[in-house]
C-alpha cells in the first residue's frame, strides 16, 4: 500500500516538474523583457542622481505569490523584509503581494501591513495587475499610502540569477518630490504634472519587473523542488521494493522450511 502511494506521488511530482519546465522558458522570456524596461526606466533616476531619503517610516513592498511547493523562495523575501524592518525601520508600512510572504511577515509585523494582494500572477505577470497594484498603493484606497511613498520606498523581490539560483533584492522607488530634488534634474525642462506621472509609471514598471523576476524564480525553484521530490520518491520506491522482496523471500523460505520439516518428520 505504501509502495503504491509513493509511486503515485512520484508520478505527480514528475508531471509537475515537466509543467514547471515548460513555464520556466516562457517566464524567462517575459522576465528579460520586463528587466530591460525596468532598468531603462530607472536609468534616468541614476543619471540625475536621485538620493533616497533616510527615514524610519518608508514604504516596503514585498513581492511573492500564493503558490507553494517551490522550496524556500517565499521565505527569502520574508527574511529580507524582516531584516530591512529591523534596521531602524520599525515604523515602516508594508504592502504584501502574495499569501505566502504575508503569512510569514505578519507573525512579527502584523500592525505594519497596510494592504495585501492575493491571486496575483495566476496566469503569469501582467502589466495590468502591476498598474492596478500601484494605483491602489498610491491612491486613496490605502490610508497614508501616498504619504508613505514621500518618505521613500523599497520593493523586495526574488531576482532571477539562474535556473538554480535566485536572490532577494531591494529596489528603490521614489516620490515625485524626491525626483524633483535631484541635483541634475535642472538640465531638463520637466513640469510637476509630468513628474507625478513619472512617479506612478516607475512604481508600476518596477512592480511589473519585480513580479516577472519573482515568477521566473518561482517556476525555476518549483522545477528544482519537484525534481528533487521525484528523485527522493524513486529512492524510497527502491528501498521499499527491496524490503518487500526480502520479506516475500523470507516468507517463502519459512514455508519451504515448514514443508521440509514436515516431510522429514513423516520419514
Amino acid at each position: 500500500m505504501r509502495l503504491k502511494s509513493i509511486s503515485n506521488i512520484a508520478k505527480i511530482t514528475k508531471s509537475m516538474k515537466m509543467i514547471a519546465s515548460t513555464k520556466v522558458t516562457k517566464a524567462q522570456r517575459n522576465m528579460e523583457t520586463a528587466r530591460a524596461y525596468g532598468q531603462s526606466a530607472n536609468s534616468l533616476l541614476t543619471h540625475i542622481e536621485v538620493v533616497q531619503k533616510e527615514t524610519t517610516n518608508p514604504l516596503v513592498v514585498a513581492v511573492s505569490s500564493d503558490r507553494g511547493l517551490c522550496g524556500g523562495i517565499h521565505s527569502s523575501v520574508s527574511r529580507a523584509v524582516k531584516r530591512y524592518m529591523a534596521a531602524n525601520h520599525q515604523e515602516a508600512s508594508i504592502a504584501v503581494i502574495g499569501q505566502k510572504a504575508r503569512n510569514q511577515i505578519q507573525r512579527d509585523y502584523r500592525e505594519n501591513i497596510i494592504i495585501h494582494f492575493d491571486q496575483v500572477t495566476k496566469v503569469g505577470p501582467l502589466w495590468l495587475e502591476a498598474s492596478m497594484i500601484a494605483d491602489q498603493i498610491l491612491g486613496s484606497k490605502v490610508e497614508g499610502g501616498a504619504d508613505k511613498l514621500e518618505n521613500g520606498g523599497t520593493i523586495v523581490f526574488n531576482k532571477f540569477k539562474s535556473v538554480i539560483s535566485y536572490e532577494a533584492t531591494p529596489l528603490a522607488v521614489h516620490s515625485a518630490e524626491t525626483i524633483a530634488a535631484a541635483p541634475k534634474l535642472a538640465a531638463y525642462e520637466v513640469d510637476d504634472a509630468i513628474l507625478k506621472s513619472y512617479e506612478e509609471f516607475t512604481l508600476a514598471n518596477s512592480l511589473y519587473w519585480a513580479l516577472a523576476e519573482g515568477y521566473a524564480s518561482e517556476m525555476a525553484a518549483k522545477r528544482t523542488a519537484m525534481e528533487n521530490a521525484t528523485k527522493n520518491a524513486g529512492e524510497m520506491i527502491t528501498k521499499l521494493t527491496l524490503t518487500y522482496n526480502r520479506s516475500r523471500q523470507a516468507a517463502i523460505t519459512n514455508e519451504l522450511i515448514d514443508i521440509i520439516t514436515g516431510a522429514s518428520s513423516l520419514n
